[in-house]
């Protein structure tokens, strides 16, 4: 298993025998993971003022986050294998569901478990970015995939970047408002797929172990062994960071929450910059090998530069160059893990690192805070 890649496995999907235009997929991902996260968002700074009218403690509302990640991290391999075996539509179709599932159960909740069964359900769901990071390895040339998780991390930071104003803006019309939002974005994000996103997937009838039976041997495979754990490390310093960004900049420079939040936004718009104008072309001209390691150099320099300033302006100027690393970074890890396998292994391949990075971003926070 796990055999690397040829050109021709992986440089265009069919659907019924015929070939699929490229760019019409590309598109229609982007569109389903940004609807997608854009309710992902939403909920992001609404779920803890939310949680706390129930009466929940601080240590509750993290536990509501960690259960996200934590039954993400057990399911995402087990959607991965599915999506190899029956297609990645219908997975897809499963995740927005269970998303729009649970987003609803949060608007209707009463009550703590409530709150703790719909983020256990969206969990359990949550194999959509998983599943469409394989979809663009089916659809997409191997030179041409840098540039299609580029577009793939734009709409995630897209979605992530104006979420949480549309749920400050809802939230004006009740608690449960943004919740509703949340699930209509979903529900639409599921429409999209139902009926204008072809299936591409090379499914494979043979018969293989359960996902987490083969994690060891995913580790001990000269490459993706090295590409997980760096993968591991890197979300999980990219989740060290979003979640203690706002504790330092309150210590050391003084911010308050708006300030932060602009900040942040104006970050994630150089990464969304990146991701959608120079990674392909750069990748093109220096290699995929070239242009992650210099992501990582940028994104190290600059936040190591960061820890040591005690000016503003020094602060921007530091971070600025790690906005940018991380630009370059993600796209080019998760190529160079699609790229890696054939194409009857990029569901199984993109689930288990989307479990290693739900495993990232739950030590981080804990570590970093």
């Amino acid at each position: 298993m796990f055999r690397r890649s040829r050109g021709t496995d992986s440089s265009a999907a069919t659907s019924r025998g015929r070939m699929i235009p490229i760019e019409r997929p590309l598109l229609l991902i982007f569109l389903i993971v940004f609807v997608n996260l854009l309710g992902f968002g939403i909920i992001i700074p609404f779920l803890p003022f939310y949680a706390e009218s129930f009466g929940a403690s601080p240590l509750v509302i993290g536990l509501l986050f960690a259960a996200y990640s934590i039954c993400q991290f057990l399911a995402a391999p087990v959607l991965g294998e599915l999506s190899d075996r029956y297609g990645r539509r219908p997975v897809l179709l499963f995740s927005l569901l269970g998303t729009t599932v649970s987003f609803a159960l949060l608007a209707l909740a009463r009550n703590i478990p409530m709150l703790f069964a719909a983020r256990v359900i969206d969990g359990l769901s949550g194999g959509n970015i998983s599943t469409a990071r394989a979809y663009i390895g089916d659809v997409t040339a191997e030179e041409d995939r840098a540039r299609g998780f580029g577009l793939l991390g734009a709409a995630f930071g897209l979605g992530i970047i104006f979420g949480p104003a549309l749920g400050g803006f809802f939230a004006r019309f009740g608690n449960a408002a943004p919740a509703w939002v949340a699930a209509a974005l979903a529900f639409v994000a599921m429409g999209f797929t139902w009926i204008w996103l072809p299936e591409t997937a090379h499914r494979t009838s043979a018969r293989r172990r359960v996902p987490w039976g083969e994690l060891p041997r995913v580790l001990r495979h000269p490459v993706l062994g090295q590409l997980l754990v760096l993968d591991f490390l890197y979300w999980a310093a990219s989740a060290l960071y979003q979640t203690t960004f706002a504790l330092f900049g309150a210590r050391r420079f003084g911010f308050d929450v708006t300030t932060t939040g602009y900040l942040l936004t104006f970050f994630g718009m150089i990464g969304v910059a990146v991701q959608l104008g120079t990674i392909g072309p750069l990748v093109r001209r220096f290699g995929e090998r070239t242009i992650l390691t210099v992501g990582l150099v940028l994104t190290g320099l600059g936040l190591g530069a960061a820890a040591l300033v005690y000016r503003v302006d020094l602060l921007i100027a530091a971070v600025i160059p790690a906005a940018v690393g991380n630009g370059l970074t993600g796209p080019t890890l998760i190529s160079l893990l699609s790229r890696a396998v054939g194409a009857e292994e990029q569901g199984r391949v993109q689930g288990v690192s989307g479990a290693v990075e739900s495993v990232g971003r739950i030590i981080g926070p804990v570590w970093g805070n």
